[in-house]
């Protein structure tokens, strides 16, 4: 009897380590500068289906700036940002995906990409709530915070004030300390459960 139990454990490990994809998705902001206030996501790893690299990221931005931003929908777009942008971003929290949520990652993405044009609206779909609608997707709480839909890094601190203890409980969960934002070595991180 011990011997089946030992080889149902293994058997249920070896599915659980399965159904866990190598890929990480990181929640990042960044501030305006020479550029406009953002949020994104962005994914790493080895994506077990393919075999594949994953370095990548995706926020919702509108296709050009002008004052036509301010007075409703415009053409939006999903955008990927250079290294340099990502390294100089605030990295606020990340998870390890199962290859479930790693697929649903990558539908919303498609989703918003083939939205029908003009998809942009900077009070109602922008980069936040397209953030918003990946978090949720992953089982987070991410409410509509009128107050901050227009101010990602404000938005994504509290996004990961109100999912801290279920971040750093999730496998490969990691949050920054905010002092020294997107560096790891001083940030909260949980072990594998």
């Amino acid at each position: 009897m011990r011997r089946i139990r030992v080889l149902i454990f293994i058997l249920l490990a070896g599915w659980a380590a399965a159904a866990q994809a190598q890929i990480e998705i990181a929640f990042y902001s960044k501030d305006m500068a020479s550029s406009f206030p953002h949020a994104y996501v962005r994914l790493t790893g080895t994506d077990e289906q393919t075999g594949q690299q994953v370095d990548t990221n995706y926020g919702f931005t509108p296709v050009s700036l002008g004052p036509g931003i301010l007075l409703g929908n415009v053409r939006g777009m999903m955008e990927t940002a250079s290294p340099l942008y990502v390294q100089r971003s605030d990295r606020h929290f990340a998870l390890k995906l199962t290859d479930e949520q790693y697929r649903a990652v990558l539908a919303i993405v498609d989703k918003w990409r083939n939205a029908k044009q003009p998809s942009y609206n900077l009070n109602k779909r922008n980069c936040v709530t397209f953030v918003a609608e990946v978090a949720i997707a992953l089982g987070l709480k991410a409410p509509v915070l009128p107050k901050l839909m227009k101010k990602p890094k404000s938005y994504l601190n509290q996004i990961t004030a109100l999912n801290e203890a279920a971040i750093l409980h999730w496998p490969g969960g990691w949050v920054s300390n905010q002092q020294d934002q997107g560096s790891p070595a001083t940030a909260a991180t949980a072990t594998a459960h």
